[in-house]
């Protein structure tokens, strides 16, 4: 399974760490950045990652800022992309589940790494109901 992560400077910490975890696991992972705690504009990396998604170059992507929200609001802008903020294992499964998210995001400053990674695990596994997919073509004519 091919990931692409990106994060602004708030989210630099817990980005290496879950990269670390998940090519441990055997994912690819693809690093589009930032590699650096100096201040960054998140809409520029959240934008990166929404259009290699958009491009089908990776299977889903996980966007990494201080709430999670900015990154959230800003892949969203991209067409094609879902973009769900996940906080737990309710919403990491919801994400795939009932939403079919291409990108999932996380808010560092409220997050534990662990928690982050479970999340990610949560997500992987959970199967899309097809049932919800009216719903999405829905939000597609939006």
């Amino acid at each position: 399974m091919k990931i692409a992560v990106a994060n602004d400077h708030a989210g630099t910490e817990l980005k290496n760490f879950l990269i670390k975890k998940l090519k441990k696991d055997g994912f690819k992972v693809t690093d589009f950045g930032t590699n650096s705690e100096q201040a960054v504009d998140y809409p520029d990396y959240a934008q990166i990652v929404a259009k290699e998604i958009q491009k089908k170059k990776f299977e889903f992507g996980i966007l990494i800022c201080g709430s999670g929200i900015g990154m959230s609001i800003a892949a969203n802008k991209i067409e094609g992309i879902r973009a769900a903020l996940v906080y737990d294992l309710y919403t990491a499964e919801h994400a795939k589940k009932h939403n079919n998210a291409n990108i999932i995001t996380f808010g560092s400053r409220n997050l534990e790494n662990e928690d982050a990674y479970t999340f990610i695990k949560k997500y992987i596994k959970t199967d899309f109901e097809l049932r919800h997919n009216n719903r999405l073509k829905k939000i597609e004519k939006i």
